[in-house]
């Protein structure tokens, strides 16, 4: 077994010059460090299996739940359940660096959410009801 890094891991691009690397990528759990530079954003969406924990590395993130926003520093994290809405900004003035955890692994469980949607029942069964 060796150690992993943002050298020796998977690297991958996404958004507006958005970056990340396989930290831990496999069927039971994905955990990616990514990087976003200032001024960038993910689109909202939500995931109909896969909860998420964010945990900010350095800068500082703005997230949204379900509309509202609450503003992630170095050294803080967030739970995201299933069938939650949410969307991590970068809004500062410095690149944001965080780890993002999933379970069950959340490619291919990523729905873009449309505007007015909000979290789905904890019951619903489809996790497509706009």
């Amino acid at each position: 077994m060796k150690p992993i890094s943002r050298l020796s891991a998977e690297h991958y691009l996404w958004g507006a010059n958005c970056d990340g690397w396989h930290l831990v990528k496999n069927q039971m759990l994905s955990v990616i460090e990514e990087q976003m530079p200032p001024g960038t954003s993910e689109v909202r969406h939500y995931h109909r299996k896969a909860q998420q924990f964010f945990f900010i590395l350095a800068g500082s993130a703005e997230m949204e739940l379900d509309g509202d926003k609450l503003v992630l520093g170095a050294g803080e994290g967030l739970h995201i359940a299933p069938e939650m809405v949410h969307r991590i900004s970068n809004a500062a003035g410095e690149p944001l660096r965080f780890l993002v955890i999933s379970q069950p692994p959340s490619h291919g469980d990523r729905v873009v959410a449309k505007a007015g949607h909000k979290q789905l029942p904890a019951n619903s069964e489809n996790g497509a009801n706009f």
